[in-house]
């Protein structure tokens, strides 16, 4: 016998790992890796896989079952899982292997009726226990000497209490025995929804925890989901909030393989994870009450709430917050980011949750950009327009490396006074380089990076002067027209800290002028707070947008097109050119828009979008890039979605 490794996301290999699962009656699970054991004559008679460091589709032939063949199998999947950095090693099996895989040296950490998930290694659970009873016994020394719990002591244990904004106390029971009760939430964003559900909480217990959700499988990150709630409840005096679980068991984490009915896949995660946090979280914590909310619509949440019941000894529901008639939820605001309707947002969330909507608004506004397809020799879904060194995935590796510092910009500008030149540059600075080393010092996004991190810091602090005196505010500026000029004016107060740049695109494109035409770069334009945009640009992409025009992106691209004095065609080409561009552009655009009848419409588009490919091609070939007009597109997005 020996021990082969096949790829399971090679087609032949895969099908030969899936034959054998069938074989044994299981079915094929995500993996990166897989063992197989085969005999003499090359015939597999055993096999397992790896997912990270969760072993699955683990499987002996009959006739070959108490030949230790398992123990062999197993010690190799542990030993190539320590090899790639794991420490710990989980499996999900059925009930009946328990005893074996216990004889493997694995431990029990839950259980339910279809399922048991064991682990096996150094620290594990053990090690999370630990944590969470040093939380625990940290609060109540704090509480014993009165004295408050500084981020910086629990630097180690990787959580933080939030630091007060009030000296507001909650309500407790008066118990003799301290009543601790817990609270596990996504906050995909953190709502007001979020904040009620905790302030209700709180009020019952005399210290509450709150665990969210680790998992990264929402359009928030953790890191960012755990900051929101952080300072979303920094009044509440007894509520810490936790890191969670690394053992949280998800549709996403749970596998399906050994099921004999995929229907038992929900309720068997559910259980499971709700054994987990009997067994092991509340205790660690103390805590003996948990907390959620009604659920009115999810199926699947309403079900966890169900079993909740009917696993836990103390449970406690509170009815979700409503607005107008309708529950706050994430998924409303997330369905507000989507339609860029800030006006919506700010009634579900709470004024420190803004910053980060803002951030990824201007994510998503970039990644609209480039999704938008065709585009005249720009990068886009079907080909690298006129750049060699770019394509879609590293533009997209690209947006996914400056998120995190449109948040940190965010976060800056959402305070009482603008910040400095100093702060914002210092921030640009390691974003540019974060996407140098990202993209392999491709410059993919610098334009795009000082005009979308301009407008990021100052609509944030456009929120915060709202979220101060919102009724007063909206009140003196009476409308969407005002809001856009105070952000305007907030912009050019921005630009104005720069200095004059030397280097860039833009100032190279003035140098080939000779002083022969006034060529405007980023800061010039950012300076006089990008007039064409909110006088031309912005009012079209919006009434497109309002007629739900499918080609709306296409159409802003070409009117901006018309308008802008693009350095990066300038610098590429000549200024002639640039000047062709605009013509070009104008004459597609007005050809987009002279269709009269329905039927004329849909021809003329199909028409214009093979117009776009044609100009495409041409633009290629000639080496002609309009990346300004394309950060400019960008821009407008975002500041339509942050501004209505």
């Amino acid at each position: 016998m020996e021990i082969q490794t096949l790829n399971p996301t090679t087609p032949r290999q895969r099908q030969r790992i899936e034959a054998f699962l069938k074989r044994n009656g299981l079915r094929f699970d995500d993996m990166h890796y897989y063992a197989a054991v085969t005999d003499d004559d090359g015939e597999m008679i055993a096999g397992g896989g790896l997912k990270g460091n969760v072993i699955k589709c683990v499987a002996v032939d009959d006739a070959h079952k108490g030949e230790a063949i398992a123990n062999t199998l197993i010690s190799h999947l542990i030993a190539h899982a320590n090899e790639e950095g794991y420490s710990n090693v989980m499996l999900f099996t059925k009930p009946k292997n328990r005893q074996l895989f216990e004889s493997l040296s694995f431990r029990l950490l839950a259980e339910a009726p279809e399922a048991v998930l064991m682990e096996t290694g150094i620290g594990g659970i053990n090690n999370m226990v630990e944590q969470l009873k040093k939380i625990r016994e940290e609060g109540e020394v704090c509480k014993e000497n009165n004295q408050e719990c500084k981020k910086e002591e629990k630097t180690n244990l990787n959580i933080t209490t939030p630091q007060h904004l009030n000296t507001s106390t909650p309500q407790h029971l008066n118990t003799t025995t301290p009543l601790r009760g817990v609270v596990v939430m996504n906050c995909n964003p953190f709502t007001l929804g979020h904040r009620y559900l905790i302030e209700q909480a709180a009020k019952q217990v005399e210290r509450l925890f709150v665990m969210v959700v680790r998992e990264d499988c929402s359009l928030f990150a953790y890191a960012e989901r755990k900051a929101m709630v952080e300072q979303g409840v920094a009044h509440l005096e007894n509520v810490t909030v936790i890191d969670g679980s690394e053992y949280a068991i998800s549709q996403a984490t749970f596998p399906t393989y050994f099921l004999k009915r995929l229907d038992d896949a929900a309720d068997t995660q559910m259980l499971l994870d709700l054994d987990l946090f009997r067994r092991h979280i509340a205790p660690a914590l103390g805590a003996t009450v948990r907390f959620v909310g009604t659920e009115p619509t999810d199926r699947l949440t309403r079900r966890y709430n169900q079993l909740m019941h009917e696993v836990l000894a103390d449970v406690r529901e509170t009815a979700r917050l409503e607005k107008k008639g309708n529950v706050v939820s994430a998924s409303r605001v997330r369905k507000a980011m989507e339609q860029g309707d800030m006006s919506t947002i700010r009634q579900l969330v709470p004024p420190t949750t803004l910053p980060y909507i803002i951030a990824h608004l201007a994510t998503q506004a970039l990644q609209a950009e480039l999704d938008t397809t065709p585009k005249p020799g720009l990068v886009d879904k079907d080909n690298n327009g006129a750049h060699r060194d770019m394509d879609y995935a590293l533009m997209q590796r690209s947006i996914d490396t400056l998120h995190p510092y449109f948040v940190k910009l965010a976060l800056l500008g959402f305070a009482d006074t603008l910040p400095t030149h100093t702060a914002i540059r210092d921030i640009g600075i390691e974003a540019e380089r974060a996407m140098l080393s990202a993209t392999n010092g491709v410059n993919t996004h610098k334009g795009a990076l000082f005009s979308m991190g301009l407008a990021v810091v100052a609509a944030a602090h456009e929120e915060r002067k709202i979220a101060a005196n919102e009724e007063q505010i909206l009140k003196e500026r009476n409308g969407g027209e005002d809001v856009l000029v105070s952000l305007q004016t907030t912009i050019k107060a921005l630009a104005a800290s720069f200095p004059d740049t030397s280097g860039t695109h833009g100032s190279k494109a003035k140098l080939l002028s000779k002083g022969t035409t006034a060529i405007k770069g980023a800061l010039d334009n950012a300076r006089e707070g990008y007039e064409m945009l909110f006088a031309e640009w912005l009012p079209f992409y919006i009434e497109r947008r309002k007629e739900r025009d499918a080609h709306t992106l296409h159409k802003t691209l070409l009117r901006i097109m018309c308008d802008l004095d693009d350095t990066n065609v300038i610098y590429r080409t000549d200024l002639a050119t640039a000047e062709e561009v605009k013509q070009e552009a104008r004459a597609l655009l007005d050809s987009f828009s002279k269709a009269h009848t329905a039927e004329d419409k849909e021809k003329r588009i199909a028409a214009e979008l093979l117009a776009l490919k044609d100009m495409d091609k041409r633009y290629t070939a000639r080496n002609i890039s309009p990346g300004g007009a394309a950060d400019m597109l960008s821009l407008t997005i975002f500041i339509g979605s942050t501004q209505t």
